[in-house]
This record gives C-alpha cells, sequence and structure tokens, in this order.
C-alpha cells in the first residue's frame, strides 16, 4: 500500500473521532506569493487506502477555505498545484486552521480542534526526529563517498540508537495522551510493524479512552488483537472457505483432514518475493507429499487471470483459493495478513505448529515432524 505521509515510523493517518453536527470549516493560508487561481485539492484515502478526490478550491490572496460536514473525523490531505508534497490534515467538524509557506510545505502547521491539535504536538517532535535521521544520513554519504569505514560504522551504531529513540517517543506519546486519536495511530503502526510484543500493544491499546477503543482504527486493533489470540503458534487455526480457480468452494478443514501437515501459504501473484520463494515450496511439497505433507495457497490477488498464469508459471500443483480482493480479503483479515508472503503450519488437527517459514527453514521444520529421508 502506497504510504502517503512518511514520518520516522511510517504511521500512516486514516480516520479519527469526535464529531460535531455543525459541520467543519478549514481556513488555509500559504505564504510567499503563490499565484492567484491555484488550486487545491481536498483529498482521502478509500478502503484499499488509494487516494480518492473529496474537494477542489482556489487561492486567492493567499488564502483558500473547504467546508462541509464529516460524519467522522477522517485524515485527508491537500495537495496545491504545482507543489510537491501535501499537507495532512483530520477533518473533524469545527474550524480548522492550516498555515504553510509555499516553499516548505511539510512544515505546515495546524491547529483549530481538538484531535489536529494534538497532532500537531506531535508532529513538532516527529519533525525534530526526522531532521535528525537526515542529519545522520548525510554525514553517512559523505563519510561513504570518502570511504571512512570507521565514520560509518559509528554512524550506523548512532542510527540504531535513533531508530530505539523513535520507537520510545511513538510509544510514550501514545501512553501519554489516551484521548489523543494519534495514539490510536500509533498503536495500529506499531501492531503492524511488529515493533512491540503484542502483551505491549494490548497494554497500551487497554489504556486508550473509551472514545479512541470507539473509533475506527481502534475497533480494527481490537479485531486484529482477538484475532492475534487464534493464529498463535499452539491455538487451532480457524477454519475458512473460498472459491478456488474453478469455481469451487474449498475449506481449510477439507485439506488438513487429509494431511498430516499443511501449509496455508498468503502470496500474489504480483509479490516478488512470494514468487522467489514458490521454487522452494515446490520442492519441498515434492519431496514429502506422499508422508502427509500439503499446501493450500490463499492468494491475494484482485486479478483472476493474473492469478492462474501464476500457478500454472510456477508449478503450483497443489490447491489454491481466493476471493480477489488483496488485503482486503476476509481471509486475509481473519490472519492478520498485512504483508506477504506470510505462512502457518498445521498439524492434522488444524493446531498452528509453525509460522513464518522459508527457505530451508520450511524443510527443516516439515522433516522434523514428518521424518527426513
Amino acid at each position: 500500500m502506497k504510504r502517503l505521509f512518511a514520518i520516522t515510523l511510517g504511521v500512516l493517518f486514516l480516520a479519527s473521532c469526535n464529531s460535531d453536527p455543525k459541520g467543519y470549516t478549514l481556513n488555509g493560508t500559504i505564504s510567499g506569493e503563490p499565484e492567484n487561481g491555484t488550486q487545491v485539492f481536498l483529498k482521502t484515502t478509500d478502503s484499499i487506502n488509494q487516494l480518492i478526490d473529496i474537494d477542489t478550491a482556489t487561492v486567492e490572496n493567499g488564502l483558500f477555505s473547504f467546508t462541509g460536514e464529516q460524519a467522522e473525523p477522517k485524515m485527508h490531505y491537500l495537495f496545491i498545484d504545482k507543489i510537491r508534497g501535501n499537507v495532512p490534515v483530520i477533518i473533524e467538524n469545527g474550524t480548522i486552521e492550516v498555515e504553510f509557506q509555499k516553499d516548505s510545505i511539510d512544515q505546515a502547521k495546524i491547529k483549530g480542534t481538538e484531535q489536529n491539535d494534538l497532532f500537531m504536538d506531535f508532529l513538532i517532535e516527529s519533525r525534530k526526529l526526522s531532521q535528525r535521521a537526515r542529519s545522520m544520513q548525510d554525514d553517512m554519504r559523505i563519510a561513504a563517498q570518502q570511504r571512512d569505514t570507521a565514520t560509518v560504522t559509528a554512524l550506523r551504531e548512532e542510527f540504531i540508537e535513533f531508530q530505539e529513540d523513535a520507537k520510545n517517543f511513538n510509544t510514550n506519546f501514545a501512553k501519554e495522551n489516551p484521548n489523543a486519536y494519534v495514539s490510536v495511530l500509533i498503536i495500529g503502526n506499531l501492531m503492524a510493524t511488529k515493533a512491540l510484543p503484542v502483551d505491549e500493544i494490548k497494554t497500551m491499546f487497554d489504556g486508550l479512552s473509551p472514545e479512541m477503543k470507539a473509533t475506527e482504527p481502534g475497533k480494527k486493533i481490537e479485531e486484529q488483537l482477538e484475532n492475534l489470540k487464534s493464529t498463535q503458534i499452539g491455538a487451532v487455526a480457524p477454519d475458512f472457505s473460498a472459491p478456488t480457480p474453478t469455481g469451487d468452494t474449498l475449506a481449510l478443514s477439507d485439506v488438513t483432514s487429509k494431511a498430516k501437515l499443511t501449509l496455508v501459504d498468503f502470496w500474489a501473484a504480483w509479490c516478488r518475493p512470494c514468487r522467489m520463494e514458490n521454487p522452494n515450496i515446490v520442492s519441498v511439497y515434492n519431496k514429502y507429499h506422499e508422508r502427509g505433507f500439503d499446501v493450500l495457497g490463499v492468494s491475494l490477488d484482485n486479478q483472476e487471470e493474473h492469478w492462474k498464469n501464476a500457478i500454472e508459471s510456477d508449478s503450483l500443483v497443489w490447491n489454491h483459493i481466493s476471493n480477489l480482493k488483496r488485503f482486503q480479503d476476509p481471509i486475509a483479515r481473519l490472519y492478520n495478513i498485512d504483508a506477504i508472503p506470510a505462512a502457518f503450519l498445521l498439524d492434522e488437527n488444524r493446531v498452528i505448529v509453525a509460522r513464518d517459514l522459508r527457505g530451508p527453514a520450511l524443510e527443516q521444520k516439515v522433516a522434523e515432524i514428518l521424518g527426513k529421508s
């Protein structure tokens, strides 16, 4: 998924809460003598994080404005014609003020509503971290050009410390601001990137205010935490079913009931790492299938032709299913899949015995359970 606004840990801002029935007014001010008539585009993202147009305004004497009603606060983006970048702003009912220089759009100031004020507090510190990262990267580039290996090594160690500082900043902000929508997004990002153990994520989520837990991303985190219980090693994998390439319906239990060991492989034709791993899975399948090893491919494609062609091209002779909905696939959501390749190794009782084994590790585990040749 394309990220629209990157900060130190790549937190993606999508939606918020605290609606107001009076509607919203967004007043924008651009310094630097922008031309009258310059267009400003208000955009947001859809369910698969693709940009969609919401409204258009025109700059007059450095000012522009948007008005409307927003049932639930949500992250939007301001794009200015002929200016690189965008300004993220949480559209929620109330009066929102956005100010920025024509030549430094990434330093925009946002204020006026509760969640935007908190968002700005977060951005101020995040920008300091981003500047620190850029400085280290510049120093590292110069040291590399000068072949100063000692400095490069020292800077790499410093960068590792910086990454820990950045994670701590995000974590502390979420803990100290339980009423901030940004805190919900931070927790969601920490979960998606597996930056913290699940138990710590749950503790942070439990510390949020009821209002924040009830937001759209808050409900998603709660659902993911619940799903994680059933997709950890030692848990019984949730059953599911979906269409096969021939249009029939196949369930996970249909496959596991006939095998001693089943690999549930989440992949897609467009996923290069998945395609690179396929020959390894083919090799393990050919070697251990007669001993009870099977594979169920769950494709996150959205084009049937590409899916079927990849199956044939990569000689994937095992069972396959797909809802052709990419990461919106209900099976992917059930198993908390936000990146592929991903895989679960199940025994004959559908108990998860291993996760995300690739390369030699997959054959080693299969051999351990089914016996070596």
